[in-house]
This record gives C-alpha cells, sequence and structure tokens, in this order.
C-alpha cells in the first residue's frame, strides 16, 4: 500500500511581518522561503526537523477582491482554524507563547477526547491550538 503524508498547509494572514512575530518567534518555526509577487507576499515556516511546510499567506494575493474579502472577514472574526502544534512540554510552551503577547483563548487543559492543549489567536484572528505530545 502507497502512503501519504502531509507536506504543506496555508494559513491566511494579513501581515507577514507581524505573524512572523507569532510563528517563528514565539512558535519556534524556521523561515524556509520568502517570496513576493504582485504587491503580496508568502512567507514558508516549519518545524525544524520535520518535512512539513506552512504558508502564510495573504487573502488577497492570487484570489479577486470579494474572495480576499471574504477570507479576511472569517479571519477576524476568528473563524479558521489555522493549525493543531504539537509539544513536548505544554505549559513551557503556553508560558513562552503568552510572553510574546499573543491572545490567549484557552489555557492548558485536559480535553474529555484525552489531549491537553491551549489555543491563541494569531495576528491575524485564526486559532491555533497547541497540544502535548
Amino acid at each position: 500500500m502507497t502512503s501519504i503524508s502531509v507536506s504543506t498547509m496555508f494559513i491566511p494572514v494579513n501581515d507577514p511581518d507581524e505573524s512572523l512575530g507569532f510563528y517563528r518567534d514565539a512558535l519556534g518555526l524556521e523561515v524556509r522561503n520568502d517570496v513576493a509577487a504582485d504587491g503580496y507576499r508568502w512567507v514558508t515556516v516549519g518545524a525544524p526537523g520535520q518535512d512539513v511546510d506552512v504558508v502564510l499567506f495573504q487573502p488577497h494575493g492570487g484570489r479577486s477582491q470579494t474572495e480576499g474579502d471574504q477570507m479576511v472577514e472569517l479571519m477576524t472574526k476568528g473563524s479558521l482554524q489555522a493549525a493543531i502544534f504539537r509539544t513536548e512540554d505544554l505549559d513551557e510552551t503556553f508560558e513562552k507563547v503568552r510572553a510574546s503577547g499573543a491572545e490567549v483563548m484557552q489555557e492548558p487543559v485536559a480535553q474529555p477526547w484525552g489531549a491537553r492543549d491551549c489555543a491563541f489567536r494569531d495576528p491575524a484572528g485564526n486559532m491555533v491550538r497547541i497540544a502535548q505530545a
């Protein structure tokens, strides 16, 4: 049987530089690529040692004004869950991300389905969860 794995995921952001403060500086992801075209940027980040790329993209890049506006509206409302990350030490990671000034949505807690996790809102409004590995 052929195996399949995740290679790339996309997270919409308003401001790539502001988002790097969260994804690179607070979460510790490394920048792998930074591409600009037609006034927009796509910044690829990823966890060191993991072969999964996370592309931070501006909603209006490559989309119609209407589609970009709709995506921005969903982000602003906090309707989009961007990603769930894993960490070996949830409490330490939570404190590091909180110290960065990120908006806390949920402090570390044991969930009924067995996971222990927390949640933040990234600078664009996306919900990002972090679970204990």
